[in-house]
């Protein structure tokens, strides 16, 4: 998924056109952020673990997920001087603070499928 561009220079933070609910879908939009902040959230992950968790993500994708969450301030990449090399990614403090946004996704995501396999289960009955 491409992420938002703004025309010519970006508005100021002040700029009353700009929506923080636009800002927040740009800085989570794309198929896999959500789970990679959700598996950061848990523990500092290395690249292969992350790709191990996400099943389906290949290389470049993960790779640009992960470099944009790191240009808005969500993830910290710490890359160790040893051979082979060595990269870990965590949450930034930035990051850490959407972790009760995830908490409550969580929920409703939980509620909502609950609901939907009452009405699956009430409908194959009838």
């Amino acid at each position: 998924m491409a992420r938002f561009k703004f025309q010519g220079e970006t508005p100021p933070e002040n700029h009353e056109e700009v929506c923080p609910l636009t800002l927040t879908q740009n800085v989570i939009a794309g198929r896999w952020k959500i789970i990679i902040l959700w598996y950061l959230s848990q523990q500092t992950r290395r690249f292969n673990e992350l790709q191990r968790l996400l099943p389906g993500i290949s290389k470049g994708i993960l790779t640009r997920q992960l470099r944009e969450l790191e240009e808005d301030g969500m993830v910290h990449r710490e890359v160790y001087k040893e051979v082979p090399p060595k990269v870990e990614y965590s949450l930034t403090p930035e990051g850490k603070s959407f972790i009760p946004v995830l908490d409550v996704m969580g929920e409703w995501g939980k509620k909502y499928m609950e609901k939907k396999q009452k009405e699956l289960k009430y409908s194959t009955q009838k």
